[in-house]
């Protein structure tokens, strides 16, 4: 692979051209990486509003219609629903685990085999998710297993 970097005046916007033989799953995590730096999502806590990287929040969980962002230490509220936000961060680290759960796999620990097919995940903080059995082939698929 070769890499070309050419500096740009300063009214022009920054670009990054990718030119392939074929688009494969490496380059699209790269390019969506490369997105997600700059992103940040909005999620609160009580009356505050915040800015957050993506890559900060361990693990987004729906609970009683509301959908809370659960980083290492704190938990924020987040509008979107799980639904959007799958569609939003498809193609980086973050994996639908079950219907009420998106996990980021850069913040998980370890893995391993739970009761009836399920998975369990033990993120970096010490929390513990289910990975649950619909949602295993994806999982492996993701890891590369």
């Amino acid at each position: 692979m070769k890499i070309t970097i050419q500096d740009c005046p300063p009214e022009e916007e920054d670009e990054i051209i990718v030119r392939c033989k074929q688009m494969d799953e490496h380059l699209l995590k790269l390019i969506y990486s490369l997105k997600m730096g700059r992103e940040k999502l909005t999620v609160s806590k009580g009356d505050r509003i915040f800015q957050v990287q993506p890559s900060d929040i361990y693990y987004f969980e729906a609970v009683d219609n509301k959908v809370f962002a659960c980083m290492e230490k704190e938990v924020f509220d987040i509008r979107n629903k799980l639904y959007e936000l799958e569609e939003r961060l498809k193609n980086t680290d973050f994996f639908r685990a079950s219907k009420s759960t998106i996990i980021n796999l850069a913040k998980v620990k370890d893995i391993c085999p739970a009761f009836n097919g399920r998975f369990e995940v033990r993120m970096e903080n010490g929390e513990k998710l289910i990975v649950s059995r619909q949602y295993v082939p994806y999982l492996k698929e993701k890891l590369g297993l």
